[in-house]
C-alpha cells in the first residue's frame, strides 16, 4: 500500500470522489469484506459490493486474498493507498499553467506551481515504485510570523537572493547531472477558525498587515 497515490485518469477520479466511496476507501486502509463494509458504512452488501467493484475497476482497490465459506466465496479488498490525491493531468485541458503567471508574488502561480508538482509527484512516485528505486526529495515545512508587510517583502527579497546564491553555488550545466526542479512558497496560515471555510484573499495592494 503507497501513504499516498495520485489519481491522474479522469474516470478514477471521478470515482474517488463518490461519498459512499471515499468512505469505503477509508474503511480499506485495512482489508475488509464487502460483507463486513456493509456493516460499517450501514450499506446493504450488494451495493457495497457494487462500489468495490467500481472502485477495483479503476485501480482504487486491490483484491488481498479469497476465502471459501461454503458454497460462497469472499473477497477481501484494501486499498491502494492510505491517501489520495487527483492531479491536474485529471482536467488536462483546464489544468493551470505555471508559464501563464509572469508575477512571482500571483497567488494563482503558486497554486499554479502546486498543482504541477502533484502532477509531476505523482508521475516520480510511480515510476520509482514500478523500478523498485527510492525517490529523492528533500522538503520543508515551517511557519514564520513578521511584524509588517515591509519584514514580509523583505523576506521574500531576501530569501531570493539566498535561494540564488545556492542555485548559483550548486547548478552544474553540463552533461551528466540530474536536473531537479526547486519550488519555494511562502503564503499566509490559515487562521484556526477559518481553516473549514473559505477564506477571502485581499487582492494586490489591498493588504492589511
Amino acid at each position: 500500500m503507497l501513504d499516498i497515490e495520485v489519481i491522474e485518469d479522469p474516470a478514477a477520479a471521478e470515482a474517488s470522489l463518490d461519498p459512499i466511496r471515499t468512505r469505503i476507501l477509508q474503511e480499506l486502509a485495512e482489508p475488509g469484506s464487502a460483507t463486513q463494509l456493509a456493516a460499517k458504512v450501514g450499506l446493504p452488501r450488494q451495493k457495497v459490493n457494487y462500489h468495490l467493484k467500481a472502485l477495483e475497476r479503476h485501480g482504487l482497490v486491490e483484491l488481498v486474498e479469497e476465502r471459501r465459506k461454503g458454497n460462497v466465496t469472499e473477497r477481501v479488498l484494501r486499498a491502494t493507498a492510505a491517501s489520495y490525491l487527483i492531479s491536474p493531468v485529471a482536467l488536462q485541458s483546464v489544468a493551470p499553467d505555471p508559464r501563464r503567471f509572469a508575477d512571482r508574488f500571483s497567488a494563482f502561480l503558486l497554486l499554479a506551481l502546486a498543482g504541477r508538482m502533484v502532477q509531476e509527484m505523482g508521475k516520480l512516485i510511480a515510476g520509482a515504485a514500478a523500478a523498485r528505486q527510492t525517490l529523492a526529495t528533500f522538503a520543508i515545512d515551517g511557519e514564520v510570523t513578521f511584524r509588517s508587510a515591509a519584514d514580509r517583502a523583505a523576506f521574500a527579497e531576501d530569501l531570493g537572493v539566498a535561494v540564488t546564491r545556492l542555485v548559483d553555488k550548486y547548478h552544474h550545466a553540463g552533461a551528466g547531472g540530474r536536473k531537479h526542479r526547486l519550488v519555494v512558497a511562502l503564503h499566509p496560515a490559515l487562521k484556526p477558525e477559518t481553516q473549514d471555510s473559505t477564506k477571502i484573499i485581499p487582492a494586490k495592494g489591498q493588504d492589511n498587515d
